[in-house]
């Protein structure tokens, strides 16, 4: 490490996963309130769909509307509710009310069990996966916003603004050149600390005058268990904050010693 190109101390971090540079996070935190939940070959900061939903509609960003994300607010938004008060785990409430099925561990897709027990068509599958993603991101909106102590209608306004904000999984979301200094700022929490990384910093600017063009730096990443879910902390997150890539070898027990560092530049 050459002292330099930083200043500060860094902070030290495990890596968790042999074989990557993968390492526990804590929560994100957009603006000032938490949502409940690095790679250099990654321009962007990439992590799962339903928060970076959450971030989108903070920032104002665009994304698509997801009908089955509306319709699945609209039936079951107050049961998903209901049962998150009577403490049912999160992870269960999906496969209790019929949307997803339950494998000990997570949902999975109904659609995807009836094709495979019962030979339906693929577009019933198809389906019934949209609808157990649609309850497993509403369910995550939900707990944040109950945690946060909203009122039931105040949740449901929430998730259905959610549902018209989801990343479009063909490309990125844009936002308004004009109100990108007026945007939160969004934190990582990593290794008991927070890193905070300010709109500008997130936010891509493409061209110059009026033809400028501003994209979002967060695209989904959807990592089913038991590899997810994952972030990937890419370029924006380490052109804010030194990071050091350490690594060696136990003659001892072979195993791979890692380790990262955080600082601010």
């Amino acid at each position: 490490m050459d002292p330099n190109h930083y200043k500060g101390k860094h902070t030290y971090v495990p890596v968790t996963q042999k074989g990557y540079w993968q390492f526990n996070m804590g929560d994100v935190i957009i603006g000032d309130k938490p949502t409940a939940i690095a790679d250099s070959g990654t321009s962007l900061l990439a992590g799962p769909t339903p928060i970076i939903t959450m971030i989108n509609h903070a920032m104002g960003a665009s994304g698509v509307v997801s009908q089955q994300c509306k319709a699945v607010v609209s039936q079951y938004g107050e049961v998903i509710i209901n049962l998150l008060l009577s403490e049912v785990r999160p992870n269960k409430i999906c496969s209790q009310i019929g949307l997803c099925a339950f494998d000990g561990t997570r949902g999975i897709s109904m659609g995807i069990q009836r094709v495979v027990n019962k030979g339906n068509d693929k577009s019933s599958g198809i389906l019934g996966d949209a609808m157990c993603s649609a309850c497993e991101m509403a369910v995550v909106w939900m707990r944040s916003q109950l945690q946060q102590n909203q009122t039931q209608d105040r949740i449901l306004d929430y998730a259905n603004q959610l549902c018209e904000r989801v990343p479009n999984p063909m490309g990125q979301s844009a936002v308004d050149c004009g109100s990108v200094l007026s945007m939160p700022k969004i934190a990582f929490s990593i290794g008991g600390k927070e890193f905070e990384l300010a709109p500008e910093e997130y936010i891509l600017k493409v061209g110059q005058g009026s033809a400028a063009q501003c994209i979002s730096g967060f695209t989904a990443l959807d990592m089913p268990p038991p590899r997810g879910p994952l972030w990937i902390l890419g370029d924006i997150f380490m052109g804010r904050y030194h990071t050091v890539f350490d690594s060696g070898e136990s003659l001892a027990n072979m195993k791979v010693l890692a380790r990262f560092f955080f600082f601010f530049i």
